[in-house]
């Protein structure tokens, strides 16, 4: 990282850059659930098995899912097309699945292009 950027972990949070993340804790909390899905079916099954083994995951972690929300891209006030989020988790996080060795640079763009359409603050692709 470059200069000024750095990680510093604390007892209960992760600093960046001095702040505190958003939504750190369900943040944590949701990471965490991804590791206990991948530890236990281990890689190569398709997204929607492991879609299913979060939805279960977070949800006996105390978490509300919706899965495969759709969510209008809105274009000066005139709806343009519905796109497809894999999961909001407690209606504030945004999470995608992907089931792949290497992440494609335009998961990231996805993510990116989810919150802007739903006006969410934090995503998480996996």
């Amino acid at each position: 990282m470059g200069a000024g950027k750095r990680w510093r972990k604390g007892r209960a949070s992760v600093v960046y850059w001095g702040m505190r993340l958003i939504e750190e804790g369900r943040t944590q909390s949701i990471i965490g659930a991804f590791f206990e899905v991948y530890n236990t079916l281990g890689f190569g099954f398709l997204e929607r098995v492991y879609q299913n083994a979060m939805e279960r995951e977070l949800i006996a972690r105390g978490h509300s899912v919706e899965r495969e929300v759709h969510v209008q891209v809105v274009y000066k006030g005139t709806d343009l097309a519905a796109q497809r989020i894999d999961m909001i988790v407690d209606s504030l996080v945004v999470v995608e699945v992907k089931s792949t060795l290497l992440l494609h640079p335009a998961a990231t763009r996805q993510v990116h292009n989810n919150l802007r359409a739903t006006h969410l603050q934090v995503g998480l692709h996996y």
